[in-house]
Formats: C-alpha cells, structure tokens, sequence
C-alpha cells in the first residue's frame, strides 16, 4: 500500500532524512522506532507533504511525493501528529466534523461519530463543549478519532502515547488493533517500546536519518546489539 524509496528530507542546510526505504502492506501495523531526533516524524511529514520530500514516496501505486498535503490526505492517508491539532474553540463534535473529505457524508465510511463515541464514552459525554477543556488524553483520542472519520486506507500515528495515564495507554493500543482490522494500514510512530512491540506486525528502527533494521518484534526482541545500539537511554 505504501512504498517509500530513498527519501531524503532537510530542515534548511540539515540533512534530515538520510535515504530511507519502507514499506507498508493493508492492515499491516509497522512501528517506526528510535531515540528523539533521529527522524521519525519528518518521515510522516515527508510522506505528508508537509516536509519537501525527495525520493519517491508511492501510495496505492501512485506517486505523491511533491502533492500538497490535502491532496495526499484526499487520496486516503490519515496524520495524526505528535501536537494533537485540535480546533479549541470548537466543539468535539465540530471537531470531528471537520474530520470528513469534501463530499463525505457522516457514517459513510468505515468509521461513524457513533463508532467514535461508543469506544470513547468521555467523547460522548464532552460532544458538545470546546475542545480546548478536553484532558490531553482527551485531546489524543480526539485527533485520532478526527482522522478515522476521513476513511483513510493508512494512518500515521505519531507519539499517540506521549504523556497519557496507563488506562488511556490501553485504549490507545485496542483502538490501533481496531483500526488493522478493519484492513486500515498503520505507521505507527512510538517511544514506548512494550506497546509498539506488542502490537505491530513489522518494526523499522532509525538511526542518524536511516533505517538500521527491519523485522518482526520477535526478530527485534533477539538483537540485543540492535536494541543497545540504537533503542536504550
């Protein structure tokens, strides 16, 4: 579904992205793991389009490396960024409102408001007050609900458990097995490495704007070297 080539990326003279290569199958859930400042999440934002990309970056087996990002966002891929964009003063309800492509209509897709306030019931009970009251857990689940009710074929999750209490950790990682399910393909972007192992089909792990290894979570489990090299404070 999505088929990264040599992608290289800068912010002005730095060379951020250094080449990297991935690749995502449907349903598949693929953690994009490293130390902060490796490049991460300018690997979302090139395949985005909200960094200048350069390198070949193919969705559905068409090419939208140089699309705007509401171009690339109207042919089926969902950003979830590590700020949580939320619209504060508007309501959660706005808010996900806000989520449907032009033309959509409200449960059209595979995911509806319904959907969104059943697995969230503190959604539910806050539809109709702004969203900048929200808790941050709130405001995660928000952002992440927003971009599913787009229909997207892909999502990218950046961080989506940064900062969150252990119960919210929880829902975070069912709503993310949910989202495969239902045949939606996932780059999952995460520092916590028990959830992201224990939840992903495929790890890539980054180091100095590079992909240093590719495999399963039990492939990655036994390269101690790996984990020591390019994972552990």
């Amino acid at each position: 579904m999505l088929d990264v080539t040599d992608l290289h990326a800068f912010y002005g003279k730095s060379h951020i992205l250094q080449g990297v290569n991935l690749q995502i199958a449907e349903g598949e859930i693929v953690a994009l793991l490293g130390r902060n400042g490796v490049g991460r999440s300018t690997t979302c934002k090139a395949i985005m389009g909200e960094v200048e990309p350069q390198g070949s970056v193919r969705f559905k087996g068409q090419e939208v490396a140089g699309k705007k990002a509401y171009e690339i966002a109207n042919l089926g891929i969902g950003y979830v960024p590590e700020n949580r964009d939320i619209f504060p003063g508007l309501t959660t309800r706005q808010n996900l409102i806000l989520g449907l492509k032009p033309g959509q209509k409200e449960g059209a897709g595979r995911w509806s408001m319904e959907n969104m306030f059943d697995m969230f019931e503190n959604l539910r009970n806050r539809a109709d007050v702004e969203a900048s009251v929200l808790s941050g857990g709130e405001q995660q689940m928000l952002t992440m609900c927003r971009t599913l009710i787009g229909d997207p074929d892909l999502v990218m999750i950046d961080e989506p458990t940064e900062g969150l209490s252990p119960q919210m950790v929880q829902k975070v990682a069912g709503l993310l097995k949910e989202i495969a399910r239902r045949g939606i393909a996932t780059l999952l972007v995460e520092q916590k490495l028990a959830i992201a192992m224990d939840i992903a089909h495929r790890v890539y792990v980054m180091g100095h704007g590079k992909v240093v290894f590719e495999g399963t979570p039990d492939e990655l489990r036994a390269r101690e070297d790996v984990r020591k090299e390019w994972l552990e404070v």
